[in-house]
């Protein structure tokens, strides 16, 4: 093996145990945006995100329409009517600090709303948005 594969196959392994470990131990909402923003090698924008959030994207349901427009304060499933507790970390100090849960419902809710899992970027944004919603 070469120099340079030996460090690109270092390199590899550094960041997948970083990713584990933040999967493992948790997150802030801001660590999670901005390793989103570093997957997307581009940074966030919360009007991308607010856009994303409140649009249809051709399918039934948007994020507000289970969370709110403005999801500063508790909202409830659109089609089981099961509460769901505020999403803008400022307003729900719980939300956004484990990284295998943001994950997991970002997958299931995205699949929801887009039709398929959302990208780095749209990710990032609509953290950026959520963070950017102040008490």
């Amino acid at each position: 093996m070469t120099l340079s594969e030996l460090i690109k196959h270092s390199t590899a392994a550094l960041l997948s145990l970083a990713a584990l470990s933040s999967l493992a131990f948790g997150a802030t909402p801001a660590e999670l945006e901005a390793g989103y923003s570093a997957q997307a090698g581009a940074p966030a924008s919360a009007a991308r995100g607010q856009a994303l959030f409140t649009t249809r994207h051709g399918r039934e349901w948007s994020c507000s329409s289970c969370h709110g427009a403005v999801p500063t304060r508790p909202g409830s499933h659109a089609a089981t009517g099961k509460p769901i507790a505020a999403l803008a970390p400022g307003f729900n100090a719980e939300r956004f600090t484990d990284a295998a849960k943001a994950e997991k419902w970002f997958r299931r809710n995205c699949n929801d709303v887009v039709g398929r899992e959302c990208s780095a970027a749209e990710k990032a944004d609509v953290l950026n948005w959520l963070r950017s919603l102040k008490p």
